[in-house]
């Protein structure tokens, strides 16, 4: 398939395309589970930085920022990015996240961390979070990764999070 989706934010009709997407993705039910917690939640869920990769007009691929914490500084969170099995490997994934991330950064977010696989996240410019100071007691050092969005140093301190993981 050649690169014929777009992106845009997520619109309230595409919430269930969106757990179903999620669902499939991932091969189970707690991945839509914590996004529809993100979503409850008024501390992290933050309007207009979820977007979603289509092609003809259909999700394809999510993407989620919510709003965490590195100490006490409010930080960005990605959530799990779900992408449809029958498009894996071709770059809708990552369309979804360079927009809501380049969304965030428009916004004036100064920074993201993600727990997430090392080898996905460095090629958005995310490095290891234990380099700048940021930790959390509960995750391994080497899945926690950390981006500026404004080259400004990023904040030190423990992640806490709205929602349990």
């Amino acid at each position: 398939m050649s690169n014929t989706w777009k992106t845009r934010a997520e619109t309230s009709a595409d919430l269930e395309t969106i757990r179903d997407l999620t669902r499939q993705a991932f091969g189970r039910q707690f991945e839509v589970d914590y996004l529809d917690a993100l979503r409850a939640d008024p501390v992290a869920w933050i309007d207009g930085l979820s977007f979603v990769a289509t092609v003809d007009d259909q999700p394809v691929a999510h993407a989620l920022l919510t709003r965490c914490h590195v100490g006490d500084t409010p930080v960005l969170s990605l959530g799990p990015v779900a992408v449809l099995p029958s498009y894996q490997r071709q770059g809708v994934g990552s369309a979804a996240v360079i927009a809501a991330l380049d969304t965030a950064r428009d916004r004036g977010e100064q920074s993201v961390i993600v727990l997430g696989h090392a080898e996905y996240y460095p090629r958005f410019g995310f490095r290891q979070a234990t380099e700048f100071g940021i930790h959390h007691p509960e995750f391994d050092g080497p899945s926690m990764m950390a981006l500026s969005l404004t080259g400004d140093p990023l904040p030190t301190g423990t992640i806490r999070y709205p929602v349990n993981v």
